[in-house]
């Protein structure tokens, strides 16, 4: 399992944790002698109990097997950490990148890149400034130029929140010119496939890969795939990526589209060491193989058939027995409906006289389907008699309101002609 951090992890904040830890120790605080005899065994005499110990225990409640590990992944977050969710600075360069590039904030939307390409038509020669806006632009002349000028400018960092230009490539979803021919003048002149930052110190980095495929839990309407994102994949996976890339797991298993695990599975995904990142950060990010079972898992919960039997296919198949939850299935059971995720589910489910309405996190399928713009899903719980004016409990919205905000245009058209009221 992967560790459970918070934003911006510190060590000064984990041995703060360890110091109150010890310190409840020491006055007989029960669950605190509790939470030490569960990591670390029983306390024998708690007035003398050590702060090793203590800091034994804080790490291995965040998921590290030891506080040297945890000391160690704090070390490497710290130089490897990014907030793209900060403000920059009103410089037109500094803003340019900023605004057109998928940062997994909650302002990631068009408005954004349109806005970016405001500011490129106010200043036109951004790309012959920088060569990291040549590369958000994908204009292959203007790199060239940037590169015979300055090769080393291939691995360097820059921009608002310190990546490389092929990051930016990435990551740009303002309109490119010609993104593959820029990625592979980068990567020739020795641009790293494999460059990436952890968003808030986060174990799970962000790569070039990641921003590539994007997605994730805002829907594709605001952090939408790479324009050129299945040729960008193969180009970056054959010129040294590696395929174990976490986040773009993650970021891509709330949809039924297999796209993204067809190109990794060819390309090792679920073997080998786990490459750079790995290396880097160790026992923090998950392996190969429990990544790919996570894949297994979720895709079995959820009713994809289709995934389940692509991972079969590569040998990866469900091996948890029926009575034996796995160790990421929820907490509590979820409704029926949460497990049938497809349009051939649905109507399962619907002939079987289950409740298509019934909520799961707090919201309907119809709201989950209409957020990721998937089209047949959407109309197979309407035909089935899903109710289109339900409302979410968190916010209170519809799924129409939900399709609107996470800009699913496709979705929000047929919803706004089956709605009831």
């Amino acid at each position: 399992m992967a560790p459970s951090l918070p934003n911006n992890p510190s060590l000064e904040r984990f041995r703060r944790d360890a110091r109150i830890l010890q310190r409840a120790v020491r006055a007989g605080d029960s669950e605190a002698i509790a939470s030490v005899h569960h990591h670390a065994g029983p306390v024998a005499v708690p007035a003398e109990f050590a702060l090793t110990i203590a800091q034994h225990v804080v790490a291995r409640n965040v998921g590290f097997s030891s506080w040297p590990r945890l000391q160690a992944y704090l070390r490497t977050a710290e130089q490897l950490r990014r907030e793209p969710t900060a403000a920059v600075d009103d410089d037109p360069l500094s803003r340019f990148l900023s605004l057109a590039c998928l940062t997994y904030s909650h302002d990631d939307s068009p408005a954004r890149w349109s806005a970016a390409e405001e500011v490129l038509r106010a200043n036109p020669d951004l790309p012959e400034r920088s060569l990291h806006a040549a590369a958000a632009v994908g204009d292959a002349s203007a790199v060239r130029t940037h590169l015979e000028e300055r090769p080393e400018g291939a691995r360097a960092q820059g921009g608002p929140f310190g990546w490389t230009a092929l990051f930016h490539l990435s990551a740009s979803r303002v309109p490119q010119q010609d993104p593959l021919p820029t990625a592979l003048l980068l990567l020739d002149a020795g641009a790293d496939p494999e460059a990436g930052y952890l968003w808030l110190g986060l174990p799970t980095p962000f790569t070039v890969l990641t921003l590539c495929f994007g997605e994730g839990e805002a829907g594709p309407g605001r952090q939408p795939r790479h324009q050129a994102c299945e040729e960008l994949a193969r180009l970056l996976l054959a010129r040294g990526a590696d395929p174990n890339d976490a986040q773009t797991l993650y970021n891509r298993m709330f949809g039924r589209d297999d796209g993204h695990l067809r190109i990794l599975l060819e390309a090792g995904l679920g073997r080998g060491g786990g490459g750079t990142w790995h290396r880097r950060l160790g026992e923090a990010l998950e392996s190969p193989v429990d990544m790919v079972q996570r894949q297994v898992d979720w895709a079995r919960d959820r009713g994809f058939t289709e995934r389940v039997a692509l991972l079969a296919a590569h040998g990866f198949a469900d091996g948890c027995p029926a009575d034996s939850p796995s160790p990421w299935a929820p907490t509590h059971p979820e409704p029926a409906i949460a497990s049938a995720g497809t349009p051939d589910g649905v109507r399962a489910l619907c002939a079987a006289g289950g409740d298509l309405d019934e909520l799961f996190d707090g919201h309907t399928m119809l709201h989950h389907a209409a957020w990721i713009g998937d089209i047949e899903l959407v109309v197979a719980l309407l035909d089935c008699g899903a109710d289109p004016d339900a409302l979410d409990t968190e916010y209170g919205m519809t799924p129409l309101g939900w399709a609107e905000h996470g800009h699913a245009d496709s979705t929000s058209a047929i919803l706004r002609v089956r709605r009831r009221t």
